[in-house]
């Protein structure tokens, strides 16, 4: 597989801004932890292929974005809209659907302790 140049990368990391808000161990079940994270797509931002490992709730904050898990059909949601990602799924399109304008999401992570937020997959 071809390694991105420097420049692209950076360009890449320019167009998805991830912030962490909080991560905690929920009481009731101890071998689990709860990441929040904001995703904030540029316009034209997109995600690579990847999976959690982790039950995703996304909540649309701003602008539209278009997801898709594999086996599933494309949707664009809007503000107020939600998407799940299953564990076992793997998210072959998480995107701006806007080429002028951001749009930001909410997600709520229940994964294993210490477990990345995002793993990469070669499809």
């Amino acid at each position: 597989m071809l390694q991105a140049a420097p420049a692209a990368v950076a360009e890449e990391a320019e167009l998805v801004k991830v912030t962490e808000l909080m991560t905690r161990i929920p009481g009731n079940v101890p071998d689990k932890e709860v990441t929040m994270i904001v995703v904030d797509y540029a316009p034209g931002g997109a995600d690579p292929v990847h999976r959690h490992h982790a039950s995703a709730f996304v909540y649309v904050l701003e602008g539209s974005i278009v997801m898709q898990m594999k086996g599933e059909k494309e949707v664009t949601l809007k503000p107020g809209e939600t998407f799940y990602e299953d564990p076992a799924g793997v998210h072959l399109v998480g995107r701006n659907a806007s080429t002028t304008e951001p749009a930001k999401f909410l997600v709520f992570l229940i994964k294993e302790k210490g477990a990345p937020v995002l793993i990469p997959v070669k499809e």
